[in-house]
């Protein structure tokens, strides 16, 4: 059996869960996420038809938050937190400098697929601001510095990427 036959037996089961129910439809998002890792269009449009309702519907939902990925992460994710506490502690250049660093845009992945970089509206961490998340790893009071290194740690040493 194939990993896309299994996932596909993983999302049917979740269906089954929550009985085809567009009440469940968060839920749903949520678990197809956690089985793909995000959501393309060609499965928004799967949920679409298994819970019988209109697709911007779908799409509506997982647009609207922002925890949902549209498209494939790469390798190792980078979230930049940008609530109203970690941009006024300097979030901003923090992102400008990984931005710079590793040649890739917000919302985009480096061309070989091992670094997203990614923007959040708040994770909650307000007292620990500026916070950024490496590979689901919070860093509070960070610093660009700090920030570079620990994607050239995880990257998998001190080389920036596409320089």
């Amino acid at each position: 059996m194939s990993k896309e036959d299994k996932r596909r037996i993983m999302l049917e089961k979740v269906l089954k869960e929550h009985n085809y129910q567009e009440s469940a439809l968060l839920e749903i998002l949520h678990r197809a996420q956690e089985i793909y890792g995000y959501l393309d269009k060609d499965l928004l449009m799967d949920i679409s038809g298994s819970l019988n309702i209109p697709p911007s519907h779908v799409f509506g939902v997982a647009t609207f938050y922002s925890f949902f990925k549209l498209r494939k992460p790469g390798e190792h994710v980078v979230t930049g937190c940008l609530g109203t506490a970690c941009y006024v502690k300097g979030v901003e250049k923090i992102m400008e400098a990984v931005e710079q660093e590793f040649n890739v845009k917000r919302g985009h992945s480096t061309p070989d697929g091992r670094l997203s970089l990614l923007v959040t509206r708040c994770i909650g961490a307000c007292a620990m601001a500026p916070t950024i998340v490496v590979d689901d790893e919070v860093i509070g009071k960070a610093t660009k510095e700090i920030v570079i290194q620990k994607i050239k740690d995880v990257l998998g040493g001190d080389k920036a990427e596409n320089r």
